[in-house]
């Protein structure tokens, strides 16, 4: 008895000193998160209980405050230098009569703004955009037509495809050039007329209207291959679950094109339209390669150019110029408010 007396006493103090040490642990681990304020857990019980956490250091918040603009630094740069400088360059120019060659310039106000709204011979050339306005609507049917097919299983549409996409891979100078020999006098064109009975000795570049139609000819075929593809991508985009409900219901071709496609494709079709009209106001690769603005062809833009280059009217066509951007952004801004782009939901 004494002995298994002695041997719990000699065991005791080991069992108090095991207890007290996991005792001390356990409260250390339950005091720490709260207390020492480490990790998710510290920072949350700090809200919790209404201390606020200490503050990141200064270095770290400004790191994360630069970043983003470091990585803006780059095409910022290449923003400003190559667009919003040389349009802030421009708008000034047009206030003076600077020649484009000699160092000194002097400021005319508004002087160059006024001779383009009271020159008429200045505005005429607008009527020549009509024609490439029009060839800009038979462009966007015949591109949305045939994206349309395409979408659906017809044999050699890949083949198709890059028929169609072709044009807008050659150069627009080399263009110029083929379709210069295309329509001379007995060219390509008559050629092609004469096999089937037509013969002419009409001068399809030497009447302001026939050239003019030719040249919105030419823009139709070079430029409808990217409408095209624009097309097909936001077509190939809708759900193709739609499509197979569609049928189930009986509807046919016409009803999922004006009941799925034109809804779905709704963003895309506003841009192409845009882009269409801006680019008709603004057409000059063509029209200059293949007449230089003579026979009545001269667009806005060739004009413009020949009053900088030919005339040295620097001032007076960085107000053409000017007035050429306002014009097309009048045109989008009235093209965008009475066709608003709202979000289409199909599903």
């Amino acid at each position: 008895m004494a002995h298994a007396h002695r041997h719990t006493s000699a065991h005791t103090p080991g069992r108090g000193a095991g207890t007290a040490s996991g005792e001390a642990w356990t409260q250390a681990r339950a005091r720490t998160p709260a207390e020492a304020g480490g990790g998710a857990l510290g920072r949350a019980a700090q809200r919790a209980s209404g201390r606020r956490p200490p503050p990141a250091p200064r270095r770290a918040r400004a790191g994360r405050l630069l970043t983003p603009w470091l990585f803006l630094l780059a095409p910022l740069a290449l923003l400003i230098t190559f667009t919003y400088a040389p349009i802030a360059n421009m708008v000034a120019y047009s206030f003076t009569d600077w020649d484009g060659v000699s160092p000194e310039l002097h400021y005319t106000g508004a002087e160059n703004y006024a001779e383009i709204f009271t020159r008429e011979d200045l505005f005429q050339v607008f009527w020549v955009s009509g024609y490439y306005l029009a060839a800009s609507v038979i462009q966007i049917v015949a591109a949305l037509y045939f994206a349309t097919i395409l979408s659906f299983r017809v044999r050699f549409r890949n083949f198709f495809k890059g028929v169609l996409f072709f044009p807008s891979l050659v150069n627009g100078v080399a263009i110029g050039f083929v379709f210069l020999y295309f329509f001379q006098d007995g060219g390509t064109f008559d050629t092609v007329l004469g096999l089937f009975g037509y013969h002419t000795d009409h001068a399809w570049l030497g009447t302001p209207v026939s050239a003019n139609v030719s040249l919105a000819g030419v823009s139709i075929w070079r430029y409808l291959g990217m409408n095209f593809v624009l097309f097909l991508g936001a077509i190939q985009s809708v759900p193709a679950e739609l499509y197979e409900a569609a049928e189930l219901d009986g509807a046919g071709r016409w009803h999922q094109f004006r009941y799925i496609i034109l809804p779905g494709i709704r963003p895309v079709l506003t841009l192409t339209v845009i882009l269409s009209v801006s680019g008709s106001l603004s057409a000059f690769e063509i029209p200059y390669i293949m007449t230089g603005g003579a026979t009545g062809t001269e667009t806005f833009v060739i004009q413009t150019v020949k009053l900088a280059f030919q005339f040295n009217k620097t001032g007076l066509a960085s107000a053409a110029a000017v007035v050429l951007l306002l014009i097309i952004l009048l045109v989008t801004w009235v093209q965008r408010r009475l066709v608003p782009d709202d979000r289409v939901d199909l599903v």
